[in-house]
């Protein structure tokens, strides 16, 4: 029964775990701190049993859902909360670990806490494989800025007609040769990072490859469906895939809209109605390809040969689908710049639009997955 459930706050740390716990009876104690080890935590458990009455919850962080799995093994049950809409009195002005802590344990038991998705072995395992591509390409563009950069502040420019990083941009810089030997060191090891960054994004890409092959075969037919929509490449589509999760995890288009961070921001009392910006709340990764991809919304819609291989052996729906998309989203982009709205703005809420889609699609492709 509720009556007899306690409800467990943790504040993790690397090395340390604050832990608090919310009576039946309204008390709410701290129970110390202990090592952030798995023969601490079990000791813990064992302490607060029967683990059948136990509800545990700490906040997602760069710790990351280890602890969840740990919990899950000894038979507790565990959810990962939002940092970002936890509670907060205005005028509490001491933090400390064992307050989060029992902060935590009282705001669970009232039921104020947001949990959040924790993926499963094989999401999360693809989403740091994307997320280190995502790190190597800014770091190769880090890279390319300071050799160009420093080229600038020597003089050098590429022959007339030549595009950075091209091949012909490639000879151009091979060729290059400076009077001082400090200067030559330095372009040296400048050229010898953009080297290193671009061996180092096509190796992650590869893996991303190989990846997608061993992954199940329910996450390929999604990554294969959410393909079919113009825009969407292999990579958007497998960050969207290690993002999301699965789609079906939302009710409504407009669940996935808002976990974007996509939505208009809104502050509104009585008749006075005032949206803002986008609230950026969301998943940053995802709403960055998502916004990259609407900009495909500018052209006229088309089905072009690498999107007509790509929709190969794809269902009539889902092909119906990103047809559909095409056309609403580039009326909608017409629309929007004719109105004088800042590309920037136009391109944000086609990319909300573009959301609605790829959810369809993407249900769509589960449900077939499960039936087969």
């Amino acid at each position: 029964m509720k009556k007899d459930i306690r409800f467990v706050g943790l504040d993790v740390h690397a090395e340390t775990i604050a832990v608090a716990v919310a009576e039946p009876d309204g008390q709410v104690r701290s129970l110390g701190v202990i090592p952030n080890r798995l023969e601490s935590l079990r000791r813990v458990v064992k302490k607060l049993e029967p683990t059948q009455n136990l509800r545990v919850c700490y906040e997602a962080g760069p710790c990351g859902y280890v602890l969840y799995w740990q919990l899950e093994q000894l038979g507790v049950s565990c959810e990962v909360v939002a940092p970002t809409l936890i509670p907060v009195r205005p005028g509490d002005r001491i933090k400390t670990d064992r307050r989060d802590a029992q902060k935590l344990a009282r705001s669970f038991r009232s039921g104020d806490l947001t949990p959040v998705w924790v993926p499963d072995a094989e999401h999360e395992a693809l989403r740091d494989l994307v997320r280190a591509r995502e790190a190597a390409k800014k770091d190769q563009l880090r890279a390319r800025h300071r050799l160009g950069k420093f080229l600038l502040r020597s003089g050098r420019r590429p022959p007339v007609g030549v595009k950075a990083w091209t091949v012909k941009h490639r000879e151009w810089l091979r060729g290059l040769a400076f009077e001082h030997m400090a200067q030559e060191a330095t372009f040296l090891d400048y050229l010898h990072e953009v080297d290193h960054a671009r061996d180092r994004v096509a190796r992650l890409e590869r893996a991303i490859d190989t990846a997608i092959e061993a992954a199940p075969a329910a996450m390929r037919s999604v990554i294969d469906a959410l393909q079919a929509v113009r825009g969407i490449s292999k990579l958007t589509a497998v960050t969207v895939i290690s993002e999301v999760g699965n789609f079906s995890r939302f009710a409504r288009p407009r669940f996935l809209m808002g976990y974007t961070g996509l939505v208009s921001s809104e502050h509104s009392s009585g008749r006075r109605i005032l949206r803002g910006a986008i609230t950026k709340t969301g998943n940053a990764h995802l709403r960055r390809v998502l916004v990259e991809a609407a900009w495909s919304a500018r052209y006229r819609p088309n089905l072009s040969a690498p999107l007509k291989k790509r929709q190969e052996g794809l269902s009539e729906e889902v092909k119906q689908i990103a047809w559909k998309a095409q056309h609403r989203l580039y009326t909608r982009y017409r629309k929007l710049s004719s109105q004088g709205k800042a590309p920037q703005q136009v391109v944000t809420a086609v990319a909300r639009e573009l959301v609605g889609f790829l959810w369809d699609i993407g249900v769509h492709a589960e449900r077939a997955g499960t039936a087969a």
